[in-house]
């Protein structure tokens, strides 16, 4: 079943890039927007990356929080965030349980299959109110702050 606008957001536990276990009720009271990528150091990847850490003062005014998810492991995304500056959490998914559980696994043309540029914005319940399906990363952490503004 498709995830929609609404739906209570699936619950996960998994490590994070502070050495962490992190899940979905910590940012209960808080939005949190959860963004899904294919990998670390790749150049949509680190685009969207580096948009959101640029925009991370203003998405946190607006009572938000962000947390980047691949199924990179947490070595990987630590030379990631070191080379590029990076101030996001991001979680590590290995089994792509988390990725699946989101609906952002999926056909990635010649590339097979694998996560999909996805975006959910959870609001402070922990319901889904709003998914960005296909993201294109130049300029996405804007759409998200425009929506936070809304």
């Amino acid at each position: 079943m498709m995830l929609k606008e609404g739906d209570t957001a699936p619950d996960f536990q998994l490590e994070g890039t502070d050495g962490k276990m992190h899940t979905l009720k910590e940012f209960r009271g808080k939005y949190l927007v959860l963004y899904f990528y294919p990998k670390d150091d790749t150049p949509g990847c680190t685009t969207e990356a580096k948009g959101f850490t640029a925009s991370l003062d203003e998405i946190r005014k607006r009572g938000a929080e962000v947390v980047g998810v691949s199924k990179d492991d947490l070595q990987s995304h630590g030379k990631f965030c070191s080379k590029y500056g990076l101030k996001l959490l991001l979680l590590s998914d290995p089994t792509s349980a988390m990725i699946k559980s989101y609906d952002a696994h999926g056909d990635l043309g010649i590339f097979g299959m694998g996560t999909l540029r996805k975006t959910y914005i959870i609001d402070k319940d922990g319901k889904i109110a709003k998914i960005y399906p296909k993201v294109k990363p130049d300029g996405h952490e804007k759409e998200v702050l425009e929506f936070l503004s809304a």
